[in-house]
């Protein structure tokens, strides 16, 4: 292979990283052939293609007002630590977690849920409950109940390029 394919080749393949460091946390794994979430991993490209929108986005709640903390990133480490101390609360009333395999992604306030999800999965009490927490803005529902879907409504590891539903955002 000549060295300009190679350089090609790997500019194409770039690596996946978590640049914002985003909190992304599996809370569950009852539902084995669930699909791993993207998440918030990107490559460099992605990261400088969305980094303006970041900024803007972060700053926009202090700017007007709504928020205690000057970004909304800020946010995320904090939101992450309540979800977890919920969430346990939360499993001894709905025992959530032998009926799921999810993925929390925080950014900006908002909580991405996604995932798989058992049918009969009384998701609207469990987003409700997580919606509950301290700072959160929004939950974003992205889960399915059948993780063999041609299409899911986010974006996977194995597949980060596959298109998908029209997601929960």
């Amino acid at each position: 292979m000549p060295l300009w394919a190679a350089t090609a080749y790997a500019q194409t393949d770039a690596a996946r990283a978590n640049r914002g460091h985003d909190p992304f946390i599996q809370i569950s794994s009852a539902i084995a052939a669930c699909p791993a979430p993207l998440g918030p991993f990107e490559t460099e490209q992605e990261w400088l293609d969305d980094s303006h929108y970041r900024i803007e986005r972060g700053n926009s709640c202090w700017i007007e007002g709504r928020c205690r903390l000057p970004n909304a990133y800020l946010y995320d480490n904090e939101i992450a630590d309540s979800v977890q101390r919920r969430l346990a609360n939360l499993n001894a009333a709905m025992h959530w977690r032998e009926q799921s395999s999810l993925w929390l992604t925080l950014q900006r306030r908002f909580i991405y849920v996604e995932g798989c999800v058992a049918p009969g999965f009384d998701k609207k009490t469990f987003l409700a409950e997580l919606a509950k927490t301290a700072d959160v803005e929004r939950v974003i529902d992205n889960t399915v109940t059948d993780p063999h879907a041609a299409r899911l409504p986010y974006r996977t590891q194995a597949a980060p390029g596959k298109p998908v539903l029209e997601p929960g955002n």
